[in-house]
């Protein structure tokens, strides 16, 4: 029973970390990192790490954003085509399930 709680716990732990696929979680992540970076409370030991965390996943970042930009080019083509209503962008929060 007790293990049981344990798994519980450590699941809810694994849900809070996941990352989400749209580019407003992206946002948001971003935002997260700003916020860590300008914490006075870290020590310059942390701040480096931080730094290169926060360096690390702009590159990233960056690289989502310009397929974000893409899928949304490709959807404006469809668009323009006549066929938009049947394309889902998930990665631009846009399925079928929210239209």
């Amino acid at each position: 029973m007790k293990s049981n709680t344990i798994w519980k716990l450590n699941k809810e732990k694994l849900k809070e970390k996941q990352m989400k696929n749209t580019l407003v979680d992206l946002n948001n992540y971003l935002f997260e990192s700003i916020e860590r970076i300008t914490d006075d409370d870290l020590t310059d030991e942390q701040l480096e790490k931080e730094i290169k965390r926060s360096d690390a996943v702009q590159k990233i970042a960056k690289t989502i954003i310009e397929n974000g930009h893409l899928a949304l080019n490709a959807r404006k083509h469809i668009d323009d085509q006549g066929g938009g209503q049947k394309v889902d962008l998930p990665m631009l929060g846009i399925t079928s399930e929210n239209k």
